[in-house]
């Protein structure tokens, strides 16, 4: 039993409830909060691989003295293996995705506390509240507990648009809200038809009731717990038809709080989408859903971001768009496409943190988001126009930036998997996103400054430009050293391939 792996959830929780007892002492919240999120990244290094029984109740056949004393006809059967309490699973990849996931809140809840001027506890509580979700997301082997983190984390969404304070944000949350009262009980519909036709909520001893002969897999009721879970699936990570309410929420977000909600959508995605391949790839069909899926975000995303004047707006289509290369890979079946896939994941989050903060010092200068009423910002900060132009480089796949390996990795494992079709597809679509961004960094850098603008703030924060250069740091590393990241993610992508639990 490793305790440091329910630390990583219990620890932000705690954090959270501290940090709203805290409300309006403002620089106790500051060196506080700091200090608490630094814990954040830190825990998933510390911690070893490994699975963690909550109750400390393993299955009987790792419990040899408990299991003497029972009848064969529970010892004997696959009773003996299933597991009767709640399992995290910590491997390679999860660390990965963990620290990751604590990188960009430790820099989120960092440049926060210096995008106004009173620092609001409800604000931090809201973001560790949500990386706390997260984290159970990431880790659990339990479908049903996945679902109430899954709940915490949409609440936690909601309540950092609404403490946001920008305009519009009060009804694009309640929009959001009620779209997770019909997507929510449908996945929890079908997680009851999963728990009802296989005994279990358990993934782990689903998927081998299903592989071992315990579950008829051909069961329709199967099917239909899979379509409720896909639909589940595509509002928590807002893919379509949820794409435009997800970029309204990131919009309506301050810079820090649509980075950090931008990072719960991506491994939503990739945590749901996980767990979709190992329940239901038997399904001849399953992968190519994620696919046509996929396809169908990469497409509606970067053309909706194409007529954005609105540039919060238009990262956040982006940011739908890019979803889709994770789904490409995870959609392609192979242990090299699944990689490929879930690096492009890892790169995705830390990519679109960079924009969101990088065009928030935007309208933190100016207080002005409509492209059509910028210019001339280059001149105010040449370093923000630089590390933003890097970031937009980033996002398109230029090298040597990180998801110039993992898009290429996309490409190549297409071919090997015979559809180079989709190799195509992404190639013009990486040069479309390239377009729509130097579109939007034109307007709002290099075109002559409009005589109507006021600068509001002259002086920038210098938090989120430290943000921003770590993570571009990170970027550069991942785009040099593809190998740092995807020896983490290998053994998960090979697993998947094989249909291996």
């Amino acid at each position: 039993m490793n305790l440091l792996i329910p630390l990583m959830v219990i620890v932000p929780i705690l954090c959270a409830l501290f940090l709203n007892l805290l409300h309006k002492k403002d620089r106790t919240i500051k060196t506080i909060t700091i200090l608490l999120a630094l814990t954040l990244p830190a825990l998933p290094i510390l911690a070893n691989y490994g699975l963690h029984y909550f109750g400390g109740y393993a299955p009987l056949v790792e419990n040899p003295t408990l299991a003497t004393n029972l009848p064969s006809m529970i010892t004997g059967t696959a009773l003996n293996t299933f597991h009767p309490a709640i399992t995290y699973s910590f491997q390679s990849a999860q660390q990965l995705f963990v620290f990751i996931l604590g990188l960009v809140a430790l820099l989120a809840i960092f440049t926060s506390l210096y995008e106004s001027r009173r620092p609001s506890g409800v604000y931090g509580y809201m973001m560790f509240m949500g990386v706390a979700a997260m984290t159970a997301i990431i880790l659990t082997d339990d479908i049903f507990n996945l679902y109430v983190f899954f709940e915490i984390a949409a609440l936690a969404t909601v309540g950092i648009v609404l403490v946001s304070n920008i305009k519009g944000n009060y009804e694009t949350a309640l929009k959001y809200m009620i779209l997770g009262s019909i997507a929510s009980p449908l996945l929890l519909l079908g997680i009851a038809l999963l728990l009802g036709v296989t005994g279990n909520v358990n993934i782990t001893d689903i998927v081998y009731s299903l592989k071992s002969g315990l579950v008829d897999p051909q069961n329709p009721v199967l099917l239909m717990a899979c379509g409720l879970i896909v639909f589940g699936w595509l509002y928590g990570s807002g893919l379509p038809p949820f794409h435009t309410i997800k970029s309204a929420i990131y919009s309506k977000a301050m810079p820090s709080g649509a980075a950090l909600i931008q990072t719960f959508s991506v491994f939503t995605f990739v945590a749901l989408g996980v767990i979709i391949l190992r329940i239901f790839s038997y399904l001849p069909f399953s992968e190519w859903v994620i696919l046509g899926i996929s396809l169908l975000a990469m497409i509606l995303g970067i053309t909706m971001a194409i007529v954005q004047t609105d540039i919060k707006r238009m990262i956040g289509f982006l940011a739908v768009g890019e979803l889709g290369y994770i789904g490409i890979g995870l959609g392609l079946g192979t242990a090299y496409g699944i990689t490929a896939g879930l690096f492009q994941a890892v790169n995705e989050v830390m990519i679109t943190a960079i924009l969101f903060i990088g065009f928030g010092l935007i309208v933190y200068q100016t207080g002005i988001s409509d492209t059509r009423k910028l210019g001339g910002m280059m001149v105010k900060n040449p370093l923000v126009a630089l590390l933003v132009l890097l970031g937009g480089f980033a996002m398109a796949g230029v090298p040597p930036l990180n998801a110039f390996q993992s898009k290429l990795m996309l490409i190549q494992g297409s071919i090997n998997a015979g559809v180079p079709e989709l190799g195509v597809i992404m190639i013009l679509l990486s040069i479309v996103t390239f377009m729509t961004f130097m579109k939007a960094f034109h307007a709002v850098y290099m075109r002559p400054r409009p005589d109507e603008l006021v600068i509001k703030n002259e002086k920038i924060p210098k938090a989120p430009i430290i943000a921003m250069l770590v993570l571009l740091v990170v970027c550069l590393i991942f785009g040099l050293f593809p190998q740092i990241a995807t020896s983490y993610l290998q053994p998960l992508a090979t697993s998947l391939a094989g249909g291996i639990p």
